[in-house]
């Protein structure tokens, strides 16, 4: 059949369109190619199918990721464990402060990285509009992609700790005290880098967003006072950042001379309550260049929220500059102003930044219209928030003191904790400004639909020629 192509005319219609010149086709050029090509196939030894076929599928690629990190995990732990081991328990307790303030700041981060993540997530399943809420463009970071950062942070972070700790139990202490100042300045260089690669666009608006908070010299948007927020809850971590970035500069990792009372980097130093009581003052400016630009009175009432944190943090630091005896006078009207601090910032989240107006809608969760508007719609969602973040208030502000440096492992928890209510605390803000702008809109949308009566007057005297 196919050798009788070749006697078909090259005039016949069959091979030609209307108007063209004569086409032939050879056919048995093209049985031959294929033939040519079924012959190289069955040499290489298949098919593409069957290559494919062997490829693993991503559920199984998932499950070796995960089988490899925890691997990692457990060989992280291990070898930490036998490098402290390995020392005098005299030092042990010394060297693990040490340890512990070098790399609990970008541990905390880690953590908070992985929560916005999942802040995120809860936004896109609730069809919040992140982006139309933050001014971001279409290619803002997703959830998955702020995993993929936390993860690698995860990797990293403990990889680093655990090489700091072999090397310093091996004797390698000088390879050891540049562990962390490697993780540092890598991270630093990420943060800075001007090239595009490693998501330039949102490193640009972040560090864009934290000179804002920096200088408020211009007109205060939401990502500014949200992100400035948050480095309120991160006041600790920015302190044991100041304080290892110090001890850096000054030679001092992998040694004990911070350990002196005089020292520049030491448990005395006046730059720990300064970089403390930093986020507060932002904000307070912030609340300040608020009214100045609207004139509204609650941006002076903020302004005071802010303020109450000031003297606690400068009165906790007087227990290293006095002397015991004198200690306890300043005790009694720290504690006192802690507390107002503490429920005067319940107040404003319960009031004002999430709405849920505790006074009148937190015994109405049984009325269905009173909570219609909120898209999380668990009573026991907005019990537990409320009750949690009373006692994490109360705790946070008492981590601030002074007099718990030492207690590294507890300062961690309470630090821990205080971001953990800021990540609950996200979801209601954000929660609460998508409301209001949906309602801004809803407004905006029927004033259009219902015209004023002198609108409909000058209306009426239009007419089209």
């Amino acid at each position: 059949m196919l050798g009788s192509a070749g006697s078909i005319s090259s005039n016949s219609p069959h091979l030609r369109r209307s108007g063209s010149r004569p086409v032939v086709f050879d056919l048995s050029e093209d049985v031959d190619y294929l033939l040519q090509s079924e012959t190289s196939e069955m040499k290489a030894g298949g098919t593409p199918l069957s290559s494919a076929a062997i490829m693993p599928s991503p559920l199984l690629l998932w499950r070796f990721k995960v089988l490899l990190f925890f691997v990692w995990g457990f060989s992280c732990c291990k070898i930490g464990w036998d490098s402290v081991m390995r020392m005098g328990a005299d030092l042990r307790d010394l060297f693990l402060y040490e340890a512990f303030l070098y790399y609990n700041p970008l541990l905390l981060v880690t953590m908070m990285v992985w929560l916005w993540g999942i802040n995120l997530w809860v936004f896109s399943q609730s069809n919040i509009g992140y982006a139309r809420i933050f001014d971001l463009d279409q290619n803002c970071l997703t959830h998955q992609e702020i995993w993929k950062c936390a993860t690698w942070l995860t990797i990293i972070v403990p990889t680093s700790m655990t090489a700091y700790l072999y090397l310093y139990s091996h004797g390698e202490v000088s390879m050891a005290a540049s562990q962390p100042v490697l993780l540092y300045a890598a991270m630093t260089m990420t943060l800075i880098f001007p090239f595009d690669i490693f998501y330039l666009s949102s490193r640009y608006f972040l560090l864009r967003t934290i000179w804002r908070i920096v200088l408020p010299l211009q007109a205060i948007t939401f990502p500014d006072f949200f992100l400035a927020d948050i480095f309120t809850s991160m006041s600790k971590v920015f302190s044991d950042l100041e304080r290892s970035v110090c001890r850096m500069v000054h030679r001092q990792v992998a040694t004990i001379a911070w350990f002196e009372a005089d020292s520049v980097c030491g448990s005395h130093a006046v730059a720990i309550p300064i970089v403390l009581v930093l986020p507060y003052i932002f904000r307070l400016f912030q609340c300040l260049r608020q009214y100045k630009d609207t004139g509204e009175k609650s941006s002076l009432l903020n302004a005071l929220k802010y303020s109450t944190a000031i003297p606690v943090i400068f009165l906790s630091a007087l227990k290293y500059h006095v002397f015991p005896d004198n200690w306890i006078a300043f005790y009694r009207p720290l504690r006192l102003i802690s507390s107002v601090n503490s429920f005067y910032s319940f107040y404003w989240d319960i009031t004002r930044d999430w709405d849920l107006s505790c006074f009148t809608r937190i015994f109405k969760f049984s009325k269905p219209h009173t909570l219609s508007y909120l898209l999380y719609g668990r009573t026991w969602v907005y019990f537990w928030v409320i009750g949690s973040n009373l006692v994490l208030r109360c705790t946070w502000t008492y981590k601030l003191s002074a007099h718990l440096r030492h207690n590294y492992i507890t300062v961690f928890t309470i630090t821990a904790l205080e971001i953990f209510r800021r990540f609950q605390w996200v979801f209601f803000r954000v929660e609460n400004e998508w409301n209001k702008m949906n309602s801004k809109a809803s407004v905006q949308m029927s004033m259009v639909d219902n015209p004023t009566e002198e609108e409909k007057l000058l209306g009426s005297n239009v007419h089209t020629v």
